[in-house]
């Protein structure tokens, strides 16, 4: 016998099925599902957050979505205090914690522990977008290859939340993200841990998927849930948390008028398809040395099936 109770890592980029194959996990198995989704957790944000829906979530109840408000943030350190209560809780029913989500940073934070990076300074934070307002990301990113090449190389020139996160830290500790990260302190999680991640056997198929899930969105009213949204929360901007979730930066550029409804879906559809990329960045990091992960085709027509027979294998040994 383990001496920690089980838990399972359901890890893989967006649009790979993940939150399918859970659903259908809680009617056969004793589980719980902890969404690990930093998008979910906002109110109102359903359409382009490719939320479940209510008849999903009547059918397997979701924690950690719906749970702020979107003017609000939530970090990583959030997270982990938040799926460390749930999981004693699912665990004293008698039930299995099933984490599911493509958030690599909250499964990371949530494994590993947390490295004691600074809390977010307003006042930084405005400096650096000042900056970039003048000479762009792009530059803002070469700035950083200065300081943190080692965070820098796994960053998109245009990830913006990421590099200023990752200057703001050099400013703070004078220190790279990458040599704080290293030198944290490991917290071992008292489970006897799963990892499944969905990967793509064909990276266009899931880049197909993500097109038409967009186009998707747009039909289903996505440009009038960010209206409504900028309706009640006057105070949302491009720079606020939940407005840098994929999609939602580039709606609001299309509703101040600087494009069209075309080009709102195909920067949506590549804004998604760079999302995709860096996560399976992260779970090629995450799972690098780590046999213990176990790496199923998300493009299998036979994966709720494939994803079943590995949980009930592992949780009836």
């Amino acid at each position: 016998m383990h001496p920690f109770p089980p838990a399972i890592f359901l890890m893989g980029p967006t649009a790979s099925g993940k939150t399918g194959a859970a659903v259908d996990l809680v009617s056969k198995l004793p589980v719980e599902i902890i969404s690990v989704d930093s998008a979910l957790v906002f109110k109102n944000m359903n359409i382009g957050t490719a939320k479940p829906n209510a008849a999903m979530l009547t059918k397997a109840p979701h924690h950690l979505i719906d749970i702020i408000e979107p003017t609000s943030a939530y970090s990583a350190a959030n997270f982990r205090t938040d799926a460390l209560r749930l999981m004693v809780d699912i665990t004293a029913r008698g039930k299995i914690p099933l984490l599911v989500g493509g958030t690599m940073l909250y499964f990371k934070a949530l494994q590993e522990g947390l490295s004691g990076l600074p809390e977010a300074n307003p006042e930084v934070r405005a400096r650096l977008d000042t900056r970039a307002a003048f000479i762009g990301w792009p530059a803002m990113h070469e700035k950083l290859a200065l300081v943190d090449p080692i965070t820098a190389s796994r960053l998109e020139p245009n990830d913006t939340q990421r590099i200023q996160r990752a200057l703001e830290v050099f400013e703070l500790t004078g220190e790279a993200m990458s040599t704080l990260y290293a030198r944290q302190t490991s917290e071992v999680l008292p489970y006897n841990l799963l990892k499944i991640a969905l990967v793509p056997s064909d990276r266009k198929v899931l880049h197909e998927r993500i097109a038409i899930r967009f186009e998707e969105m747009l039909k289903d009213g996505f440009v009038e849930e960010v209206k409504a949204l900028i309706a009640n929360y006057p105070s949302l901007t491009p720079e606020s948390t939940s407005m840098r979730c994929v999609g939602y930066r580039q709606a609001l550029e299309h509703l101040a008028g600087e494009y069209d409804v075309a080009e709102l879906r195909d920067r949506g559809i590549f804004a998604t398809r760079q999302l995709a990329k860096r996560q399976l960045t992260w779970l090629r990091g995450m799972s690098r040395g780590m046999e213990d992960t176990i790496e199923l085709d998300c493009l299998n027509p036979q994966l709720n099936e494939l994803v079943f027979n590995e949980i009930n294998q592992f949780i009836t040994i």
